[in-house]
């Protein structure tokens, strides 16, 4: 009889521990860190060599200070469990395993419980740069260290709160295709709130005058010089008006940038976010991208059942 073997690899795409959770209809999964291969601690070793000159650059120094107080490691990657020992006692938060997309209304109530969902799969030593779905990189470098700042934590945390918001304002509404198209609207609106801020968000300061907060700038070798430096980039003053509906494209480098003055103004733009959904306002967003998925469509409506 062959022997069975044991796939070692949590490689993007290439994961059977994460693919075999997903098939049992698993979310919320642990970190087996045994069967990381010496090409996934190669992969992280190399992301974080090369981006953190560029850090020191054009990051926001509350994210330089969650680097450091997080401590993570430069030659492989983190321990979940290690990180967790360091950031709860400062915000609460905790970075929580999934093994795959987190549905809308799920990731969001997550927030709220000052859960953070993280992909424990990295990408692939030979695809540095683009990928299409996050990996431990992009959420353990590139979010979790905003989340040891209490300002920006609690700018998560009431984003979460709208969620719920959205559920109360739309649950008695007894016309279900009525009921999902102020919904989706909704989710539209959040999602491009979500893009242009805690993803892909400028602020005021740093050596240049404003510097990257968002994480899908702070993860992105190329992107975090190019939206800082780049004559092609468009920024502005953040307006919650165009924010909500500018389309949000994710294939290529984002064009146009929003800024804050600071997160205790990002927070007073989440505030009014939930105040515009209470009065009405995101009804009607302009059509376009994001596209809402129908597992996030479902996700809110279950929620409200």
């Amino acid at each position: 009889m062959p022997e069975t073997l044991v796939t070692v690899g949590l490689t993007t795409g290439h994961a059977p521990f994460v693919e075999s959770a997903r098939d049992r209809g698993d979310l919320y999964i642990s970190q087996p860190y045994e069967l990381y291969s010496e090409e996934n601690h190669e992969a992280w070793k190399r992301l974080f060599a090369r981006i953190r000159p560029r850090w020191e650059m054009y990051a926001n120094p509350f994210f330089l200070r969650g680097i450091d107080i997080l401590n993570l490691p430069p030659d492989r990657v983190p321990r979940l469990s290690d990180i967790n020992k360091r950031l709860e006692p400062l915000t609460g938060f905790q970075a929580k395993a999934v093994s795959g997309y987190v549905p809308g209304f799920l990731f969001f109530d997550c927030l709220r419980r000052r859960e953070f969902p993280t992909t424990i799969t990295i990408r692939d030593k030979n695809r540095m740069d683009y990928l299409p779905e996050p990996d431990i990189f992009h959420d353990t470098a590139g979010h979790v260290p905003m989340h040891t700042d209490r300002a920006f934590a609690d700018v998560l945390v009431r984003f979460g709160d709208c969620a719920h918001t959205a559920v109360e304002m739309t649950a008695d509404i007894r016309d279900i295709a009525e009921r999902k198209r102020r919904l989706t609207s909704v989710i539209r609106a959040m999602s491009r709130f979500f893009w242009f801020t805690v993803e892909f968000g400028l602020m005021r300061g740093g050596q240049k005058g404003i510097c990257a907060y968002g994480s899908g700038l702070l993860s992105s070798y190329g992107e975090l010089q190019h939206a800082i430096d780049s004559e092609d980039v468009q920024r502005y003053p953040v307006q919650m008006e165009w924010l909500i509906n500018q389309v949000a494209e994710i294939d290529h480098y984002q064009p146009l940038l929003f800024i804050v003055d600071s997160f205790d103004h990002l927070f007073s733009l989440v505030d009014r976010l939930e105040r515009w959904m209470r009065e009405g306002k995101l009804y009607n967003v302009a059509p376009g991208l994001p596209d809402v998925a129908d597992s996030d469509l479902q996700s809110f409506m279950k929620a409200s059942a």
